[in-house]
C-alpha cells in the first residue's frame, strides 16, 4: 500500500473529453478526482444508496441538486444525498477539477433522473 496520485491511480474517460481517476476504490467508499473541461457536463441522476460530496480543488463546478443551482468555487464542497437528483457542470470558461466521494460507491448505483417537464 502506497501514496495515490492522478499519475499512478485508475485512470478513465467519460462524458464530453472528462477525465476522472480512481484514487479509492473500496465498496463502501470511493474516491475520484475529476477534470472537466469548459462547457462540459454529466447527464442529471440520481443514487438510490450512494450519498456523495462534491469537493473543488481547481475552477467553479455548477452543481444543480434537486432544481436548485450551486455555483462552488475552489475550496466548497456540497453533499448530495441518497435519491437526490443532480447534475455536475463546468460552465466556466476554466478548467475544472474536483473531488467526489461516495459511500457506498456510486457505480452500478445510477438512475437516469431528466428534468421533468412543467404541466
Amino acid at each position: 500500500m502506497g501514496t495515490v496520485s492522478t499519475g499512478n491511480a485508475e485512470h478513465y474517460r467519460w462524458g464530453q473529453g472528462c477525465d476522472g481517476w480512481h484514487l479509492l476504490a473500496g465498496d463502501d467508499l470511493s474516491v475520484i478526482e475529476e477534470r472537466m473541461p469548459p462547457g462540459t457536463w454529466e447527464a442529471r441522476h440520481r443514487h438510490a444508496r450512494s450519498r456523495q460530496f462534491f469537493y473543488v480543488l481547481q475552477g467553479e463546478l455548477t452543481l444543480e441538486l434537486d432544481g436548485q443551482r450551486h455555483r462552488l468555487a475552489a475550496e466548497h464542497g456540497l453533499h448530495v444525498p441518497p435519491g437526490a437528483a443532480h447534475q455536475a457542470r463546468n460552465d466556466s470558461g476554466a478548467e475544472l477539477r474536483m473531488l467526489v466521494v461516495s459511500s457506498p460507491r456510486s457505480h452500478g448505483d445510477r438512475i437516469d433522473a431528466p428534468v421533468e417537464a412543467e404541466a
